[in-house]
């Protein structure tokens, strides 16, 4: 059995970085699966529903802020990998992961880059990923509406480093992303 895994959020300046894994059932195929960059926010969202109901197992996982500043966003994204397919219903026989690393597993894995666009299962789990992680950065701009996180989900965009300017350092900015160090470094 092949677990494609995936993250999504390593390049925001805030919220947690996650990652997902997914088994596919062989008997029931999904069309239309992408690198979820490239899909629209609705096609990812159809998407998703689709694979967490036809999937032989899948599992969503993150980690934290606090984690991404003690032991930077790399080993972040790996922990969130490792927490994804730790957290299988059933055990893969071959973990397949976009990129160029991989988690410390207990089972075989292999990296692939660009493998979120060629290998169905990885782009599945691209899927998952954004889709959470965009979840939660709605429900974050839900308590701090002055970020604007419904529109940039904590990009550094200009309109979020003017907020980040104007409001200061929220407690789900990434303390060790230079953007938000030089703030908290500023006279």
């Amino acid at each position: 059995m092949i677990c494609g895994v995936d993250e999504a959020g390593r390049g925001p300046l805030a919220g947690a970085v996650y990652a997902a894994a997914v088994i596919f059932d062989p008997s029931r195929p999904i069309a239309g699966l992408a690198d979820s960059k490239k899909l629209s926010a609705r096609k990812r969202e159809h998407l998703a529903l689709e694979i967490r109901e036809k999937a032989l197992a899948w599992q969503v996982a993150w980690a934290s802020v606090e984690e991404i500043d003690r032991i930077n966003i790399l080993q972040a994204s790996l922990l969130a990998m490792a927490r994804a397919v730790e957290g299988l219903a059933i055990t893969p026989g071959e973990v397949l992961v976009d990129g160029n690393r991989c988690p410390i597993l207990a089972v075989p894995s292999r990296a692939i880059v660009g493998g979120d666009a060629s290998v169905a299962e990885i782009s599945a789990a691209s899927i998952l990923a954004k889709v959470a992680r965009d979840a939660e950065m709605l429900e974050m701009h839900a308590r701090y509406p002055q970020y604007g996180f419904d529109a940039h989900k904590g990009y550094p965009t200009a309109a979020h480093l003017a907020a980040l300017r104007a409001h200061g350092v929220s407690e789900i900015h990434r303390r060790t992303f230079g953007p938000v160090r030089q703030l908290l470094s500023a006279p």
